[in-house]
């Protein structure tokens, strides 16, 4: 299937040698040499899949995913990079890519992230998103942004209503402060402050004061579990 597919690369050998290889396979493409025309073009919401090389004039590769995703757009992005060290990929994800190549690469293997990325995001166009999430007797209603328990509306602020829609998308699971820092604060480190456990403590008190059994639970050394226990 044919679809539509963006190279943003500034090095003009490996942009027409990825151009020639994909419009072979059969796809649509478009190319520019700059992270800033690269971030318009992206932001058009057309494309089916980006590639772009991580070192950019004009506005580095991983500030221009950054923006991407900032703005809501969740064309799936694979960086190619010569930067290779673990650090690199971790950092290119990070801030938002669907997958790292590093350079030197095969095409073939090229070829073949790029039909997984196109495969996960076709299954996830076509799946039903979740309009409301519940743990035990505790509702969130997504599109409403409301929570209740046991039928009792339970008033949250912003911030504290998208840490309870985190914690109750991973209920059951231990979910850590580093997480809870990098989804919800966009801290990629400890500012060494207590954010997370005095927000917590809030939360913690909304839903569980007048209740009868504890549901956002401390995993002591670990972090904390949105789950009905006993």
């Amino acid at each position: 299937m044919s679809r539509k597919i963006l190279i943003v690369e500034d090095d003009a050998s490996t942009s027409a040698y990825l151009a020639k290889g994909l419009a072979e396979a059969g796809h649509a493409i478009e190319a520019c040499a700059d992270g800033r025309d690269g971030l318009f073009l992206a932001s058009e919401g057309i494309f089916d899949l980006i590639i772009a090389d991580r070192m950019l004039p004009g506005l580095d590769g991983l500030s221009m995913v950054s923006a991407i995703r900032a703005a809501g757009i969740a064309t799936p992005v694979l960086i190619l990079s010569a930067l290779a060290a673990v650090d690199d990929r971790v950092d290119g994800l990070k801030a938002g890519a669907d997958d790292y190549l590093c350079k030197p690469f095969s095409f073939a293997e090229l070829s073949a992230r790029i039909e997984a990325m196109l495969r996960r995001s076709d299954r996830a166009a076509t799946e039903p998103q979740k309009t409301k999430l519940s743990v035990g007797d505790l509702e969130i209603d997504l599109l409403a942004r409301a929570v209740s328990r046991a039928g009792r509306s339970i008033p949250l602020g912003a911030r504290e209503f998208n840490l309870l829609e985190f914690l109750a998308r991973h209920a059951g699971q231990v979910v850590t402060r580093t997480m809870m820092l990098e989804k919800i604060w966009n801290y990629h480190f400890d500012p060494g402050s207590n954010v997370v456990d005095v927000h917590i403590g809030r939360l913690r008190r909304k839903l569980e004061e007048g209740f009868p059994t504890p549901i956002l639970h401390t995993v002591r050394g670990a972090g904390y579990r949105l789950a009905v226990e006993g």
